[in-house]
């Protein structure tokens, strides 16, 4: 099974749907823990669904269940999301399994907003917990190029300079470190 991952980014209606569609997506999981996007109006929960409707491309919110923040207080540090107690919740796992359903009947993107899925929860947290399930994962590139999983993992992990060999660590530590480092560096910090 595939799963798709997209970041809306700055495009128009029109590129973000050509994207979709040129990846046959028929799905498009909206997994921001708050739809709706202050430069990019296009991208408001409300009008991105009927957008997408008009396309044939149906559209479900899931930042509830897998968005980046959480109104639990116990699912902060210091101020800071911790991605590890997030996943714990059992509203997240109940989210991946909406996912993991909805694949046997669409073509899924996850949708958020960063272009660059290293630098996004759907990649640091979300797909994480999903690539243990043999599902083959393609985050689709600004360019409408596709990255799979393990080429973004690989480029996450030169880009925090973690070898991809170590005589102490498996390579699968050396993965789940990476992940851990930019969660740290991503993760949403409340306002004082």
């Amino acid at each position: 099974m595939h799963l798709y991952t997209i970041g809306h980014s700055t495009h128009s209606t029109e590129k973000f749907v050509e994207l979709l569609s040129e990846h046959s997506i028929t799905a498009v999981c909206d997994v921001r823990s708050s739809p709706y996007s202050k430069y990019n109006p296009q991208f408001n929960r409300e009008t991105l669904q009927k957008d997408l409707k008009g396309y044939g491309i149906s559209y479900v919110f899931l930042g509830k269940e897998l968005g980046p923040r959480s109104d639990d207080p116990s699912c902060y540090a210091g101020g800071k999301v911790q991605y590890h107690k997030l996943a714990e919740a059992d509203s997240f796992r109940h989210g991946l399994e909406r996912i993991k359903k909805g694949m046997q009947s669409y073509r899924i993107a996850l949708m958020c907003s960063e272009k660059d899925p290293v630098t996004c929860h759907r990649t640091i947290l979300i797909c994480r917990h999903l690539r243990p399930d043999e599902i083959e994962i393609r985050h689709i590139l600004e360019d409408g190029s596709i990255e799979n999983n393990r080429d973004a993992e690989k480029r996450l992990m030169r880009m925090l300079k973690i070898p991809e060999t170590d005589l102490f660590d498996s390579e699968e530590d050396l993965i789940q470190r990476a992940y851990d480092k930019q969660s740290e560096k991503i993760a949403y910090t409340q306002s004082v």
